[in-house]
């Protein structure tokens, strides 16, 4: 039983954990990209807002939500 329990609670935690650490790894695709776009300043702005966004959401334990922002933002620079 115990067992069971154990079991369970290690596959409702991994994938959890899968999905909050892919935060920083979108940050960082951000971070490394940003500089060499060519897009417009003010979509520059955007994407740095949406970043800085998702890195609030992230801390606060919103990943969807974080994610969405960063995707986001990807988008806006072509990654």
């Amino acid at each position: 039983m115990l067992r069971s329990i154990s079991l369970a609670v290690f596959l409702a935690v991994v994938p959890a954990t899968a999905f909050a650490n892919s935060c920083p790894t979108i940050m960082a695709e951000i971070d490394a990209a940003l500089p060499t776009a060519t897009i417009a300043e003010a979509d520059k702005t955007k994407v740095k807002e949406l970043r800085a966004q998702g890195e609030k959401l992230h801390a606060a334990g919103d990943h969807a939500g974080s994610e969405a922002a960063l995707n986001q933002a990807k988008s806006m620079i072509g990654i």
